[in-house]
């Protein structure tokens, strides 16, 4: 194992102090809870945005926290659910009387993780909603889940209704504009290799030089298939099928994701976007905003993801909407 640490039993303790370091003017760290906060605390009148998950995803769910988006993330050990006292502690800290959102990745830890938390919360008088993100078409149950896995959707729900937060909505009106992201948004993801757990200190899995594997988890959970290795092309059209196949794209415009793991180079990514492109244009599917780059990674791991989102104008007008994190930024 090489890797850039000091301890593997300390990293996401390492990773949090570096991350607060490096962004002490958009976020303030609570090293003992490991929680990352918007910098300047909850805002009155708005509903606050709680997410999370295990470390290893960056820039989710931490760099994600910040004008236009969330407000707290809770971060896990590596591929490890935050526990609910971390999830607590954020949703008492975001609450500004408007209530509190939970954003969910359907994984079971992160399930039973926040719920807990929330009845924690209402016990407190804090109003909580929840919604699951449930966007991977490729396996119906996972290794971490009953039903599909939350993934690459995560980050386009996040900057929407963070959007939405930002400008007002109240918190039922969210978790409705939440909920119609995650039922028209669709993800697939591949890699060209395993990834490396820290304290595990070897490869999850085995992938021979010349074999990909078909709907990978994030964190490397099995996929759909493993087969030889192919172009850009073949490979774009391989992930696509399950997600058209899945919902009916044809007509609509689209908000397209193509996500790196965190291991293979931005010109790769690009050649795969050019590609998605393609397929979905032969397929009647129009591209209006895109986003290209490692925004949810599983450590190393070489490979990638595509999401789609079926948007109507009020997505695009929040997708638009400006944003300041330390993993996205735009019109400010």
């Amino acid at each position: 194992m090489k890797k850039l640490i000091n301890d593997a039993s300390a990293v996401v303790t390492d990773f949090l102090a570096g991350f607060a370091a490096a962004h002490d003017d958009l976020v303030q760290v609570d090293h003992e809870n490991r929680v990352v906060y918007r910098l300047g605390g909850a805002k009155e009148g708005k509903v606050g945005l709680v997410s999370g998950g295990g470390s290893g995803h960056e820039p989710l769910h931490g760099g994600f926290v910040g004008f236009g988006m969330l407000d707290a993330a809770c971060c896990g050990e590596v591929f490890t659910s935050p526990v609910p006292d971390q999830v607590f502690a954020a949703t008492q800290e975001v609450d500004s009387g408007a209530g509190v959102l939970h954003i969910v990745k359907n994984y079971t830890g992160d399930i039973m993780n926040f719920e807990m938390a929330a009845e924690m919360a209402a016990a407190e008088g804090i109003t909580v909603e929840a919604v699951v993100v449930n966007d991977d078409v490729a396996v119906q149950d996972s290794l971490y889940t009953a039903g599909r896995r939350g993934v690459g959707l995560t980050v386009l729900l996040e900057k929407i209704v963070g959007a939405a937060a930002e400008d007002g909505m109240h918190l039922l009106a969210l978790k409705e504009l939440a909920e119609r992201v995650i039922a028209n948004g669709r993800s697939m993801g591949m890699a060209l290799t395993s990834v490396t757990v820290p304290a595990a200190g070897k490869p999850t899995f085995e992938l021979a030089d010349d074999e990909i594997e078909l709907g990978i988890g994030i964190h490397g959970e099995p996929g759909r298939e493993r087969r030889k290795i192919t172009t850009a092309a073949e490979t774009a059209e391989l992930m696509l099928k399950p997600i058209l196949d899945d919902i009916d794209y044809r007509g609509s415009e689209v908000i397209a994701f193509v996500n790196g793991m965190g291991g293979t180079p931005l010109m790769e990514l690009y050649v795969m976007y050019n590609e998605v492109r393609r397929v979905l244009e032969a397929n009647g599917v129009r591209i209006v905003r895109d986003l290209v780059g490692n925004y949810i990674t599983s450590l190393e791991m070489a490979g990638c993801s595509i999401t789609l989102l079926k948007a109507d104008e009020e997505m695009i007008k929040y997708w638009d909407a400006p944003v300041v994190t330390p993993g996205l930024r735009k019109g400010q």
